[in-house]
């Protein structure tokens, strides 16, 4: 791969669409690359890094906010890493409550499909259930 690629070969270098780099840029969790005699885009093997980087957080389920605290974090390398434990920890709390609220909603379902013996719309219990305020 070349040094400098265009925002399509970025793009599928790491498995995002050429919208969600240009949207990346905007809100400035990628820096603007320098820009060809031709006005295109020219991104750097430091940019598929980073967008990569930003992907995998993504991934995780880390919010926007939150990538962009870790990779302001990650540029001071010489600092303690309290802050990027913190952000994990914060997170890995969020995920074992929707874990928890998954595992309601999974038990939920069991005992409503349990429930149901066939016939008509009109009669579903799990249509009713879902139905109720």
């Amino acid at each position: 791969m070349t040094a400098d690629m265009s925002i399509g070969e970025l793009a599928k270098a790491t498995g995002t669409k050429v919208v969600t780099v240009r949207y990346y840029e905007k809100i400035g969790l990628l820096p603007e690359p320098p820009r060809t005699s031709g006005n295109y885009r020219a991104y750097s093997a430091a940019h598929r890094e980073r967008l990569h980087f930003i992907r995998r957080c993504r991934d995780l389920g880390f919010t926007l906010e939150q990538v962009r605290e870790l990779l302001d974090l990650s540029r001071k390398t010489d600092r303690d890493c309290a802050g990027v434990d913190r952000l994990a920890l914060d997170h890995l709390a969020e995920i074992e409550r929707k874990i928890a609220d998954l595992k309601k909603l999974e038990a939920e379902l069991r005992r409503l499909s349990a429930c149901c013996q066939g016939g008509r719309i009109g009669d579903c219990r799990i249509i009713e259930a879902l139905s109720a305020p």
